[in-house]
């Protein structure tokens, strides 16, 4: 619990309501299931006439709730809906901080579908949060904003483009300029959400003071597509977005609402319309390039509170540290082995999902230093990261390189056939390798399945195995001499080669222990490009012990879930190198935190045998060959 001071006219408020009740308890939102199994409290708020939780128990306790509507920023006609709760208590002409949340999970019916509710109110999407940082009690108002063409909103989706942005500006502008104001504002949220914010801190509005953004989007495209190859959600994210903004509002819900909720029922073409930009390939194209938002940080300076996990399958870490360099105001993180969690999540046993302790306070101390003028009582680091050792350290910025290093990765070739040489080696030799299945793509930033299948058992080794024999697979591996002290991968690896002919190319690396055993922990695919060509991999931080072997494999894409059209041409890759970030991790500074559980998930599920093979390169904090 939080146990910063609260604002007089706030412990007031408290003191009251522990004299009437008997006991202290924090802001509570009933379940749907809750609210069916008793007599609903159902008074529908207006811009005017606030209602609290004893008369709608949708409502969190200790706070009002009203509705309002405005007009997004770019002279569309475009209206904006939004769920304000304030302070319960406040004094009149009390002016307080605003904290918004602006995305597409507010709806009053559900988040990502109908969730049951009986009445309207207003959603509980962070009511975690509201709760752990006991916000009200602090003295903030909290406001959920609809996007566009979601819950109370009129206009057209417009998936992170100018629609959106648009919006976010009016979201925070609004906030700003109310008379209950204090004229700070802040942004929460997580993925979706967490993507508005970072649009926050692109539009450099100056009355937006913090931005507080858990696993979030660094730019659109990456979503969607890797370098020109489809991912499977290439249709199905629209068709996911595409249904929330359809969802029909409730019974209940006040006329001005119903009738914005049901605008893609006289505008069909806005769905339409939706689905036809994810269908583009090319990242240059002006749609991808005005969603940009790595890029678009450039010069950026709102302080700038971030979480990411380096091993989530769903809003992965690409082009994270474009943003984060980018971007040159104040910066705190929690970065680590984790999957899509928030900060405060915990797991079905109660370890935190994250690992570490504390989330609320330091998210609400972040907001009381810029938006407030109230210092931290606590020295937080500037980042708190947990490397693949499962060891938490503290850092000064992310990331932290002693040492930029190009190796030699030479030459090979391989057949673009999708891994079907390397399957058809494993029937022969009888161990069948078994028909991924794709996932049917229809998921949204909030709700991604697991889509990256297992490794087929023996697919590496077999591969290697034959390579060593002369014969040209759907891969090649290329391997480091076995490190003479422990060597941290930090920041963004990178891939540069020339190949000859056309297809796709997969490029991961593993982590190859004295047993054979091997960590795939980076990956990444891409279109084949004539001449030179440069790729990404995703940012990472992971601790390669004393012993180990850096494995590189190139080659067709044969695992993963990507929509890719294998060529069935034999490519020639020459002149390739492996261009990365080193860090020693012997002068890490420590801080709190426990192994995130998602890492042994991780390590089981990516764990392959593949014993080293002959080492072409070396891989030194002192230098390389």
């Amino acid at each position: 619990m939080n146990r910063r001071r609260a604002p007089g006219w706030a412990a007031l408020a408290l003191v009251t309501t522990l004299a009437l009740t008997g006991a202290l308890t924090g802001p509570a939102v009933a379940s749907p299931a809750a609210a069916s199994a008793q007599t609903p409290t159902t008074v529908v708020a207006t811009a005017t006439d606030g209602v609290t939780h004893e008369q709608n128990d949708r409502v969190p306790k200790g706070s009002v709730w009203t509705q309002h509507y405005f007009p997004s920023s770019d002279g569309s006609g475009t209206e904006l809906h939004g769920d304000l709760l304030m302070p319960e208590g406040v004094p009149a002409g009390q002016k307080v901080p605003v904290i918004l949340s602006i995305g597409p999970y507010f709806g009053h019916m559900g988040q990502t579908n109908p969730e049951g509710w009986t009445h309207t109110g207003p959603s509980n999407r962070f009511q975690d949060f509201i709760e752990g940082s006991d916000l009200f009690a602090h003295g903030y108002a909290f406001l959920m904003v609809d996007l566009r063409g979601f819950g109370g909103s009129t206009g057209c989706l417009d998936w992170g483009g100018p629609g959106e942005q648009a919006d976010v500006k009016a979201a925070i502008n609004w906030a700003a300029s109310q008379p209950w104001s204090t004229g700070a504002v802040g942004m929460y949220g997580k993925s979706y959400d967490a993507v508005t914010g970072l649009i926050g801190n692109d539009l450099k509005q100056s009355a937006l003071k913090a931005v507080v953004a858990g696993e979030p989007l660094w730019d659109m495209y990456q979503y969607i597509y890797s370098n020109g190859v489809p991912r499977p959600n290439v249709t199905g994210t629209a068709n996911a977005y595409n249904g929330i903004a359809t969802m029909a509002p409730l019974s209940d819900d006040d006329g001005h609402y119903q009738a914005n909720a049901r605008y893609e029922d006289d505008h069909p073409g806005c769905l339409t319309e939706n689905s036809a930009g994810y269908r583009i390939s090319d990242q240059n194209d002006p749609f991808w390039t005005s969603r940009d938002l790595a890029k678009m940080a450039q010069g950026t300076d709102t302080p700038l509170f971030v979480t990411q996990g380096f091993i989530e399958n769903n809003t992965k870490p690409e082009e994270m540290q474009e943003y984060l360099t980018n971007h040159t105001g104040p910066e705190r993180g929690w970065v680590g082995q984790w999957d899509h969690v928030r900060g405060g999540d915990r797991v079905s046993d109660g370890r935190l999902a994250m690992g570490r302790e504390g989330w609320y306070d330091e998210a609400l101390s972040f907001y009381d230093q810029y938006l407030t003028g109230v210092q931290p009582s606590v020295d937080y680091p500037t980042y708190s990261v947990e490397d693949s050792t499962g060891h938490w350290r503290a850092q000064d910025t992310w990331p932290v390189v002693e040492r930029d290093v190009t190796l030699p990765l030479g030459r090979g070739s391989y057949l673009d056939d999708g891994g079907a040489s390397a399957r058809a080696s494993l029937a022969a030799a009888g161990t069948p390798a078994p028909k991924a299945a794709q996932p049917s793509g229809n998921w949204d930033m909030e709700n991604a399945p697991a889509t990256e299948q297992p490794a087929p058992k023996g697919l590496a080794k077999g591969i290697a195995k034959r390579q060593q024999a002369g014969e040209v697979g759907s891969s090649f591996f290329v391997w480091s001499q076995p490190l003479a002290q422990d060597v941290r991968l930090t920041a963004t690896p990178n891939i540069a080669l020339t190949a000859k002919g056309e297809g796709n190319i997969m490029l991961k690396l593993y982590d190859v222990g004295p047993d054979g055993k091997a960590v795939m922990f980076d990956e990444q695919v891409s279109l084949l490009k004539s001449g030179r060509m440069s790729v990404d991999l995703k940012a990472t931080d992971w601790t390669l012990a004393a012993g180990h072997v850096l494995a590189v494999e190139i080659g067709s894409i044969q695992t993963g879930s990507w929509r890719d059209t294998p060529s069935g041409q034999t490519v020639k890759v020459s002149g390739a190198v492996l261009r990365l970030s080193l860090d020693d991790p012997s002068d890490d500074v420590a801080t709190q935190g426990d192994r995130s559980p998602y890492l042994d998930t991780y390590l089981r599920q990516y764990t392959v045998d593949l014993p080293a093979g002959p080492a072409s390169f070396t891989v030194t904090l002192g230098g390389h060959i």
